[in-house]
């Protein structure tokens, strides 16, 4: 087991820069929440970033999900991070060919790397795609996650999958700082990848389309993960947005706290 660390200790330490900025954002807001909002309107996403700006660490995007999509959309959702204090984090998911990804993550309507701190990718097409999405990433400053894992049922992200999106990221430790988990993947004191965990709710177990969720204990304590991803369960009543995120950033913290405790000696 790795030497625990506090958010704080492990940004002092970290050699990736977009990874020091997130733990000391996390330690200086005192959230280990990220809100993923999944809605189809400029409108209803800016007025829900807004909403739970306060509360989170990371806004969880799917851009091209928007109807409306427009550069004023995204020169707001850049001040309201600056506003509120959060890094963004376009779910995109990355899944083709080096060549292919460094387009989809630089050009087209999205220009995702001009404005989104964090992304993600599949390693379904091999080790090409994190140079790839490197080449545009890097000099932005930018972050990647893999996918080493998935909270839907029946996932295939496991096993043998699972093993060699981690010996990846091993190799690419200047732009690939973490991976999108159920589970701690450090193994050794020198590690530090950093996990955001989807499927995290306190209300519901499952959404009758393959989700699976989990609570914050589960994920922060009981498997070590660093970031909760919460989506539905925030904004899934218009009125208690608010509420909400409060309410699962105290569940969040609390849960890092009982971690601390925990690692005292």
């Amino acid at each position: 087991m790795n030497t625990f660390k506090t958010y704080g200790d492990r940004a002092k330490s970290h050699s990736n820069a977009c990874a020091r900025s997130l733990l000391e954002l996390m330690e200086r807001k005192q959230t280990n929440l990220s809100v993923a909002v999944d809605v189809t309107k400029k409108a209803e996403l800016l007025s829900i970033a807004n909403a739970v700006g306060p509360y989170v660490c990371v806004l969880k995007t799917h851009i091209d999900i928007v109807d409306d999509f427009d550069q004023d959309l995204v020169e707001q959702l850049e001040q309201l991070a600056k506003t509120h204090d959060f890094m963004i984090f376009e779910d995109r998911k990355f899944a083709d060919i080096g060549n292919t990804v460094k387009h989809q993550y630089g050009n087209g309507i999205y220009k995702i790397a001009s404005w989104s701190h964090i992304t993600n990718a599949h390693t379904v097409p091999g080790e090409g795609i994190i140079q790839g999405l490197k080449d545009v990433g890097l000099p932005l400053g930018r972050g990647l996650l893999l996918l080493a894992e998935m909270s839907s049922k029946g996932a295939l992200t496991k096993g043998d999958y699972t093993t060699e999106s981690v010996a990846m990221a091993r190799r690419h430790q200047d732009f690939v700082f973490g991976f999108i988990a159920q589970q701690q993947m450090n193994q050794t004191d020198d590690e530090d990848f950093i996990v955001m965990t989807p499927g995290v709710g306190l209300d519901v177990k499952g959404d009758g389309l393959g989700q699976q969720y989990r609570t914050p204990h589960q994920v922060i304590v009981d498997s070590g993960c660093d970031v909760i991803i919460v989506g539905r369960g925030v904004y899934g009543n218009p009125d208690q947005v608010q509420q909400q995120s409060a309410r699962y950033r105290d569940a969040g913290w609390a849960a890092y706290l009982e971690r601390c405790q925990q690692h005292k000696a």
